[in-house]
């Protein structure tokens, strides 16, 4: 097979049915069994980085309330990227891998791309979650000061998908579980520190700023989430809202696409 053909055969459109919400539904299932697990992380995470940087560092600058303000819509883009990474990475590695659930779910009529994407969108309803927390809590901290909040679900399921689509790759690639230390340290942990989230990326240099607008997927979120949440509104966020659309749509396909060459050989 010639480059061209690995490439195209790459970004073949997935044959996706109804049974897609199948693997969707079993996912949520398992998820309210273990809630009380799953809940109180996302809330104490946030509190703690409130406390900590909006109010201990922000008294340091000398102005608590505005640095808590910034920072709070780059809590929530964080909640997303994590929601939805490292349950499409660990997570889904687990139950591929060690739960062999893919395989069981195989077994029945649900095809293999339709387990995949219904992988991904619950990664992205785990976003949905978890920023929806974090949004509570910041609205608890009196941190919102814009109606258009009420936008940052939709945004979260978005970008939650592209997060999930981008760390499904990953985990088509992983050899073992322990893989996953790159993508975290060399992928996820710059963008925690490089895409807007606690100061603005303006102070970067300008090299810096092009490549975190260019190929950190958190830079759009964060912006986004700023944006909604503080009533901040630019024309560049349209730019960034494209940004997102254009950047799901292909790693969801290629990571379905990935997927299925390593679970069918």
């Amino acid at each position: 097979m010639n480059l061209s053909s690995r490439v195209a055969s790459n970004f073949k459109l997935p044959k996706l049915t109804y049974r897609v919400w199948k693997v969707w539904r079993r996912n949520v299932d398992v998820f309210l069994k273990t809630y009380k697990v799953n809940f109180f992380p996302p809330l104490l995470e946030p509190i703690l980085y409130l406390i900590a940087f909006g109010y201990g560092l922000g008294s340091s600058i000398g102005s608590i309330q505005n640095y808590a303000q910034f920072i709070a819509p780059g809590l929530v883009a964080i909640s997303i990227m994590y929601g939805s990474f490292f349950e499409c990475t660990y997570s889904s590695f687990v139950r591929m891998y060690y739960q062999k659930t893919f395989d069981a779910i195989i077994t029945t009529p649900i095809n293999v791309e339709e387990v995949i994407a219904g992988e991904l969108l619950w990664g992205a309803t785990r976003s949905l979650i978890n920023s929806a927390l974090v949004l509570a809590i910041v609205a608890l901290f009196g941190l919102i000061t814009s109606p258009l909040f009420l936008l940052v679900p939709l945004v979260a399921f978005l970008a939650g998908l592209m997060f999930s689509s981008i760390a499904m790759c990953f985990t088509a690639i992983a050899p073992n579980i322990d893989f996953f230390n790159y993508p975290s340290f060399l992928f996820i942990t710059p963008m925690f520190l490089l895409s807007g989230t606690f100061f603005p990326i303006t102070t970067l240099p300008s090299q810096v700023q092009i490549a975190a607008q260019a190929v950190l997927p958190l830079t759009h979120v964060v912006a986004l989430m700023r944006g909604f949440i503080l009533g901040s509104i630019e024309s560049y966020l349209l730019l960034s809202f494209v940004w997102i659309i254009a950047v799901t749509a292909v790693f969801f396909v290629l990571s379905i696409n990935l997927m299925k060459k390593r679970l069918i050989k």
